[in-house]
């Protein structure tokens, strides 16, 4: 019995520090205005990001940075955090690291082209968006042409944002089109590579 309490004892000792921890990580971030954004993106992970944006732009107007590696995710998710970084006033600096990819790419492409960095290593993947349908056949080809104009909008965000053709955009992301960070720079997607904190231009 006596190691069964002490076992207990240990595990709430060790979420206590989990979560005094997590708030000192919450403070510094609040402080050093930077975001990190990583793996799939969901409704959850939007909702953090975007409450963190909303809470940096109350503090101050003074540039936010956010690191992202995500492979993508929900559509309407990346959305939000595009729409909420367009809409906040102060300028976000974004860091493409790992991969970004899918509907990261919509987020990424959120913030001006000035401000789009990559690190060495990262790659860039666009592509159509995917959707599995089942059903009544009304019904699919109601998804069908809705996810066409998604396609459709995601593509032209794309071109202008790179100043790609919009024909030449619709052909690459037929299929995974994926980029090393020298080809995304040369695409658009990436305004400069960095390998260290100084190259950042604040």
């Amino acid at each position: 019995m006596f190691y069964y309490n002490q076992s207990i004892n240990d595990n709430e000792k060790y979420k206590e520090e989990s979560k005094d921890f997590s708030s000192i990580l919450t403070e510094k971030s609040l402080k050093s205005r930077t975001i990190f954004i990583s793996g799939e993106i969901n409704q959850e992970l939007a909702e953090k990001v975007c409450t963190k944006l909303l809470i940096l732009e109350e503090l101050s107007d003074e540039p936010i940075k956010i690191f992202i590696n995500s492979q993508g995710g929900h559509v309407e998710s990346a959305d939000t955090i595009h729409d909420v970084i367009k809409f906040i006033k102060p300028k976000v600096i974004m860091i493409g690291t790992g991969w970004v990819a899918s509907a990261g790419i919509t987020i990424y492409l959120a913030a001006e082209k000035e401000n789009r960095y990559s690190l060495p290593n990262t790659r860039y993947m666009i592509h159509q968006p995917l959707g599995g349908f089942n059903g009544p056949a009304t019904d699919i080809g109601i998804e069908a042409k809705e996810i066409l104009r998604v396609r459709t909008r995601i593509n032209n965000l794309i071109s202008e944002a790179t100043n790609q053709p919009i024909e030449k955009v619709n052909k690459d992301t037929d299929r995974n089109y994926w980029l090393t960070s020298t080809e995304a720079l040369e695409y658009g997607l990436v305004n400069k590579i960095i390998s260290k904190h100084s190259d950042l231009c604040d």
